[in-house]
């Protein structure tokens, strides 16, 4: 196996692509395993920005001279590799924000106000960041509509019939994650999608944790919208994704209100401007698109599915070699996984391990993960997470495993 990862991806050029790996913390290299918070960038992120700001800077849709332009055109090429990426119909159905928060509150407050009315409903998961939470209760409570749950096993998968009762014509949106923060489990959406086809009921899909792991087709996925932030697949912060589809996107109103967004402007009325600008008010994050565009070119060098299948061995290997630990229970074991490994040990607190493992070089993610009605479901107060990334070793899981087994001795 360890033969065949390196055909896939060459760890060690790999690993040189992202500085930051080479540092140590606390005398000791850094072990990164806290990916699905945040991923590390390549120099190929870092170098675009930075050629941006030195070489490329001027505002963007409104200038006339060379450095407009230039960096309008730079801006547009990020659109449409994008749209390339995940397989978008058109570029103008590719909005850019803040991040996934920002794309899905966009949704909640665009569509909800344009289609959900007293009594209707809107669907979400068990297993939902609060960013695929609270929008929605924002938006129910401000329209008078119900936030409707799909139920979780002990294993941490959707009971797919449960949501099938759930759906009715009351539902108005279903809006689910691509793949778990907390678990990693990776729901079936085509499923769920088509289930809810059915009934003419538009989906949302986070994909925050997808889209690093992933290949995302959003036109075989046949969602209605898609949302995922550039930090997360190795691009800057502070920059993030809306996909909708292009009659969605042209029938609900304006998110927020600004310069670029409009066509014309008096004080008795406004019009809006075509898509994507429509959404997009304001100066954006020029650099920040730039970045992300320099991020995907670089997954598509490396390969996302070669991505996919290197990150599947590293959670199996981990998988294995955590469960013989003594005490150790797993959180979340559902068949299908992506690159995320939470667990707890006997009665020890995630944060003392944590704080343990910090120590010793390794970063782990401990508490609730902003899921915190999932924890409610498994009667936790949260877990230790381990989440991996392409550019980690089965050597570093070594490293983690022996930490691991130190930090239960110190805390037993």
């Amino acid at each position: 196996m360890l033969a065949e990862e390196k055909e896939m991806i060459d760890i060690k050029t790999v690993r040189k692509d992202f500085p930051i790996l080479s540092r140590e913390v606390y005398g000791k290299p850094l072990v990164y395993f806290d990916n699905a918070a945040s991923s590390q960038k390549p120099s190929k992120v870092i170098d675009a920005i930075s050629h941006y700001y030195e070489y490329e800077h001027s505002n963007i849709h409104r200038g006339v001279h060379h450095l407009s332009a230039e960096a309008t055109e730079k801006h547009e090429e990020s659109r449409k590799t994008i749209q390339g990426f995940i397989n978008a119909k058109y570029s103008h159905e590719i909005i850019f924000t803040k991040g996934t928060t920002d794309s899905i509150n966009l949704v909640a407050y665009s569509f909800g106000n344009k289609f959900i009315n007293g009594g209707d409903e809107v669907i979400v998961s068990s297993l939902e960041h609060h960013s695929n939470i609270v929008p929605w209760q924002m938006m129910c409570e401000a329209r008078g509509a119900k936030l409707k749950v799909i139920p979780i096993n002990d294993a941490g998968e959707l009971l797919l019939d449960e949501y099938r009762n759930l759906l009715s014509i009351k539902t108005k949106i279903v809006a689910i994650g691509h793949v778990s923060n907390a678990l990693g489990t990776i729901n079936p959406v085509k499923e769920i999608i088509a289930e809810a086809k059915k009934k003419s009921i538009p989906v949302l899909l986070d994909g925050a944790q997808a889209i690093p792991h992933l290949a995302v087709d959003v036109q075989e996925l046949d969602c209605d919208f898609y949302a995922f932030s550039a930090h997360k697949i190795f691009g800057p912060t502070g920059v993030g994704i809306l996909y909708g589809k292009e009659n969605l996107l042209n029938t609900i109103p304006p998110y927020q209100g600004g310069g670029d967004m409009i066509e014309t402007v008096t004080f008795e009325q406004t019009t809006y401007n075509e898509l994507p600008h429509k959404f997009e008010a304001g100066t954006p994050n020029m650099a920040g698109v730039i970045g992300l565009k320099a991020a995907i070119d670089y997954v598509n060098e490396v390969g996302i599915n070669n991505i996919d299948i290197a990150e599947h061995q590293l959670l199996e290997y981990a998988t294995e070699q955590i469960s013989v630990i003594k005490g150790i229970r797993l959180i979340g074991t559902a068949k299908e996984k992506a690159s995320v490994l939470s667990f707890l040990v006997n009665d020890i607190h995630p944060y003392d391990i944590g704080t343990i493992l910090d120590r010793m070089g390794i970063a782990v993610r401990t508490g609730h993960h902003c899921a915190e009605p999932l924890m409610n479901r498994l009667s936790i107060p949260g877990t230790v997470r381990a989440s991996f990334a392409f550019y980690n070793t089965k050597e570093e899981v070594d490293v983690f495993i022996n930490a691991l087994k130190k930090a239960i001795s110190m805390l037993s």
